[in-house]
């Protein structure tokens, strides 16, 4: 990694996170959704996306496999390499939630560090990490692109539940069984966490 410049100052900006809040109507927040490869990570990061759109709020779902086409294209899965992935992340996250955006991310980011290393970027409240906890036998029975395959032929180095380990959350926001729960089930224990917590307002009960 290169040393960052010592010549740079933060601007701050006159058209603030508050106001941005303000303009849409709901506040803003980084879920962080972590879990074995195959656990439902982003076709659930996508079904909340849904469910926000439909309410009219500003989103943005931070894909593994999609972010590593351009942000992390020169990254590999060594650990450091996967160190330096989800810090690059955190620090895009970061961005987006000062843009007034409810930002949905779908990384395995298996270490407990890395996971506190973005949840301390920000504030308190700002970073709701959502475990999506699936046995590893139906995320290697989910496994269309024959990854866990690969990985117990010894095909894959450090592949997360394999030869790398994935280290469960301790005390996330929210644990979904992803495993065994239905889609919609999970999605709205997500929007419903995300009610109790003022992020989003509860939807008005008609008479």
């Amino acid at each position: 990694m290169s040393k960052a410049s010592s010549n740079v100052v933060w601007h701050h900006a006159t058209v603030t996170r508050e106001r941005r809040e303000r303009r849409t109507g709901h506040k803003t927040a980084i879920l962080w959704f972590t879990g074995l490869s195959g656990a439902g990570k982003s076709t659930l990061a996508h079904a909340v996306e849904e469910a926000l759109y439909a309410r009219g709020c500003n989103t943005f779902v931070l894909d593994g496999d999609n972010v590593r086409h351009g942000l992390c294209g020169d990254l590999g899965f060594s650990e450091e390499d996967r160190q330096e992935n989800i810090r690059r992340i955190g620090e895009a996250a970061k961005l987006f939630l000062e843009a007034g955006v409810i930002v949905l991310t779908a990384f395995i980011s298996p270490f407990r560090r890395d996971r506190r290393a973005v949840r301390n970027l920000v504030m308190h409240g700002d970073f709701l990490e959502v475990y999506c906890k699936a046995p590893i036998e139906v995320c290697e029975e989910r496994d269309v692109k024959g990854l866990y395959k690969k990985a117990r032929a010894g095909l894959i180095k450090d592949f997360t539940g394999i030869s790398s380990p994935y280290e469960d959350p301790v005390n996330p926001e929210l644990i979904v069984n992803t495993g065994t729960d239905s889609l919609e089930t999970c999605a709205d224990q997500v929007i419903k966490m995300l009610e109790e917590r003022g992020i989003l307002s509860a939807p008005k009960v008609s008479n």
